[in-house]
C-alpha cells in the first residue's frame, strides 16, 4: 500500500514520435553537428576540462637611482632614494613644498586659543605683521607654517629614470606548485643587463619607472606635479599538464586613480612628514609635503590541471544545448513553415488532448466529403453550421475491414434458407419477410421515416427537428441524396442478420432479446463504418439525425423514449455516446 499511495513502484517515460523526413532528419543533424562543434571550441578555448586553483602570493620591491636637484632657499641638493614600500607598493616622490596663517586688521579678530582643521596652530589673541601690507593671527605652532603653493615643473623629474626590481613567489596550494618570477633559467648576468620591454624582454623582473607610466597611458613630467597612483599587474595562467605546460608572468599597467583636475577635488596624491633636530637647545621642525606616484603591485592568476570528473561535469552540462534542436524544429513544425498536413499530423501524435466536460470536441462525417471534421461544441450555433477546428482523414485499419466484410458475408448467408440441408437462393417472390416483422405483433409497431419539412440545416430532406443544437446534423453539408438510401446502409447498418452476427462477434454466448440491443449495434455500426477505428483528438463521434431515426424506425424503443446524445465523460469510447 505505501509503495501505491507514494507512486514508489512507477516509472514515467518520455513519449517519443519519430518523423520520417528527409528534410528534417538532415537538419536534425547539421545542426547537432554545428553544437557539437561550438562544445568542442569552448571546451578547448576555455580548457573546461581543467580544475582550477587561484594563485597566493607574495610581492617585494627594490627601488635603484640618485637625481641632483636645485632649490631656491636651498641649493642644490643630492637625492638618494625615498623608497616608502612594503611587500606590494613603493612611493617615489617627484615634488616637495616646504612651508613657512588668518588675516586680522585688530586683535578681536583673533581668538584666543582657537584652532580648527584648516589653521597651522592654536591663536594667541594678537595680531601682528605678516608683510607690508598685510597681518595674521598670531598662533603658537611650529614656525614657518605650511607653504600651499606648488612649484612647477617637478622637482624630481628624472625619477623616471629610476628603475625597480619586482620580486613575486606566488603557490598554488592545490597543486603544490611554486613559481617565481625571476625565471629558472635567468642567471646574474642577464638580470644586471635587463630592462622590462614588452616585446624584446617580456619577463624581465627589472622596470623603469618612466616606462612603467608610459605603459599606463600617460605622461611622467605631467603626472609627477600632482602625483598619482599606477598599478602594476601581474597576471599568472598556468597550464599545470606536463604535455601543455606552461607557467609565465604577464605584466600590464594602468593609472588607478582619476587624472583629470576639473572632474575630482584634490587630485593626485600626496602626504606629509616631518624631520626634528636640535639646534643650540632649542627643538625645529622641518615639514615636508610630498607629491609623488605610487605603485601598486597586483597579482592575479590561476592553474589548471585535467581532470576527468571536471570534464564529464562539463559534458553533461552541455547536453542540453541539443534541446535547442529539437525546440527549433518543433517550432518550425508547429508555425506552419512546414508542410500543413505534417504539422497537423505531428501535432496529434505528439501531444495527447484530454478534455473537461466544458471543453468537448465532436467528430462529423459527412458523406459528401472525404475527410473527417473536428469541432468543439458550442452552445450558440447548430452543430451543421459550426466551424472545424481541423480536418482529418478517416483512421481505417484494413484487418478491422476484413472483419467487417466477413461478418457481412456471413450475416447475408444466414438470411439464405436451408432446406435438407442444402442451401440455396430464393427466388424475389419467394423471399423471407423481414426477420422483425415476426416480431410486430409483440412489439411498438415501426416508427415512420419522419420528414423534415423546412429545417434550414437540414440538406438530405430526412431530418427530424429537434432544439438540441448538437443533434441539428445532417449527413451531408450540400444538397443531395441522403446517406440511408444507400443499399450499403441498408445492409451494414440496420439488417438484422448483419448487427446480429457483428454482436455475437464480440460476444460469442450473447443472448439477444431486446430491439435496444441491436439499436445500440446499428449506432455502433454506423460509427465503424463512417469514422474508422478511432476519432482524431478523441472526438465524441455524432451520428447524423436523419441516419438516427432511421435506425429508431427499425429498432423503435417500447416507450417511444431515448436518450439522445450524452456527453458526459473526458475520454469517450465509441459506444459511450449512442443514443
Amino acid at each position: 500500500m505505501p509503495c501505491t499511495l507514494l507512486n514508489l513502484c512507477e516509472y514515467d517515460t518520455q513519449k517519443l514520435v519519430k518523423i520520417k523526413s528527409v528534410r528534417l532528419g538532415s537538419l536534425k543533424w547539421t545542426l547537432n553537428g554545428v553544437i557539437l562543434m561550438f562544445i568542442c571550441i569552448m571546451m578547448l578555448w576555455n580548457k573546461e576540462y581543467q580544475v582550477y586553483d587561484l594563485v597566493v602570493s607574495s610581492v617585494t620591491t627594490k627601488v635603484k637611482g640618485v637625481a641632483k636637484i636645485t632649490k631656491l632657499d636651498i641649493g642644490e641638493v643630492v637625492w638618494d632614494v625615498v623608497d616608502y614600500s612594503n611587500n606590494v607598493t613603493f612611493f617615489m616622490f617627484t615634488l616637495q613644498v616646504l612651508t613657512h596663517g588668518k588675516q586680522c586688521r585688530t586683535d578681536k579678530d583673533c581668538e584666543k586659543g582657537f584652532s580648527d582643521q584648516h589653521s597651522h596652530g592654536v591663536q594667541t589673541g594678537a595680531c601682528v605683521k605678516l608683510d607690508v601690507l598685510r597681518k595674521t593671527c598670531e598662533v603658537t605652532a611650529w614656525c614657518p607654517i605650511e607653504n600651499k603653493k606648488n612649484p612647477r615643473p617637478a622637482l624630481l623629474a628624472s625619477a623616471e629614470n629610476f628603475t625597480v626590481m619586482i620580486k613575486n613567489n606566488i603557490r598554488f596550494p592545490a597543486f603544490n606548485y611554486i613559481r617565481r618570477n625571476i625565471l629558472p633559467e635567468m642567471k646574474d648576468t642577464d638580470l644586471k643587463g635587463c630592462i622590462y620591454n614588452r616585446y624584446k624582454n617580456p619577463y624581465c623582473p627589472i622596470f623603469r619607472l618612466g616606462d612603467i607610466v608610459s605603459e599606463a597611458k600617460e605622461n611622467f613630467s605631467e603626472m609627477a606635479v600632482e602625483g598619482g597612483v599606477i598599478g602594476i599587474q601581474i597576471n599568472w595562467d598556468c597550464d599545470l599538464n606536463h604535455i601543455f605546460h606552461s607557467c609565465l608572468p604577464k605584466y600590464s599597467f594602468r593609472r588607478l586613480d582619476e587624472k583629470e583636475s576639473n572632474r575630482t577635488l584634490y587630485p593626485g596624491l600626496n602626504f606629509r612628514f616631518a624631520r626634528y633636530s636640535t639646534v643650540n637647545g632649542v627643538e625645529q621642525r622641518t615639514l615636508f609635503k610630498m607629491y609623488g606616484i605610487r605603485f601598486d603591485v597586483m597579482v592575479f592568476g590561476k592553474a589548471g590541471k585535467f581532470s576527468i570528473i571536471q570534464l564529464i561535469i562539463y559534458i553533461g552540462s552541455t547536453l542540453s544545448y541539443y534541446a535547442l534542436t529539437t525546440v527549433f524544429l518543433d517550432w518550425l513544425i508547429g508555425t506552419g513553415c512546414y508542410f500543413k498536413e505534417a504539422k497537423q499530423s505531428y501535432t496529434e501524435r505528439k501531444f495527447e488532448a484530454i478534455q473537461d466536460r466544458e471543453e468537448c470536441f465532436l467528430c462529423v462525417s459527412f458523406v459528401d466529403e472525404d475527410k473527417l471534421r473536428v469541432v468543439k461544441k458550442s452552445r450558440k450555433k447548430r452543430l451543421q453550421e459550426t466551424k472545424p477546428l481541423s480536418l482529418h482523414q478517416p483512421k481505417n485499419d484494413l484487418a478491422s475491414m476484413k472483419t467487417l466484410m466477413s461478418v457481412l458475408q456471413y450475416g447475408q448467408s444466414r438470411s439464405e434458407p436451408v432446406q435438407n440441408g442444402q442451401s440455396g437462393v430464393l427466388k424475389e417472390d419467394e423471399k423471407l419477410p423481414r426477420t422483425h416483422s415476426s416480431r410486430q405483433s409483440t412489439s411498438t409497431p415501426l416508427l415512420e421515416m419522419p420528414q423534415s419539412g423546412c429545417l434550414a440545416w437540414c440538406q438530405c430532406d430526412c431530418c427530424r427537428p429537434t432544439d438540441n443544437l448538437q443533434e441539428q446534423l445532417c449527413c451531408r453539408s450540400r444538397k443531395g441524396r441522403c446517406i440511408t438510401s444507400s443499399p450499403l446502409f441498408s445492409t451494414l447498418v440496420v439488417s438484422r442478420s448483419v448487427l446480429e452476427t457483428a454482436l455475437f462477434y464480440v460476444d460469442p454466448l450473447a443472448e439477444l432479446g431486446e430491439e435496444v440491443q441491436l439499436r445500440h449495434g446499428a449506432y455502433a455500426q454506423f460509427i465503424r463504418w463512417r469514422f474508422g477505428d478511432s476519432t482524431p483528438r478523441d472526438a465524441v463521434p455524432v451520428i447524423p439525425s436523419c441516419c438516427i431515426w432511421r435506425i429508431r424506425a427499425e429498432y423503435p424503443s417500447p416507450d417511444g423514449k431515448y436518450s439522445g446524445l450524452r456527453l458526459y465523460q473526458a475520454v469517450p469510447s465509441q459506444t459511450d455516446f449512442i443514443r
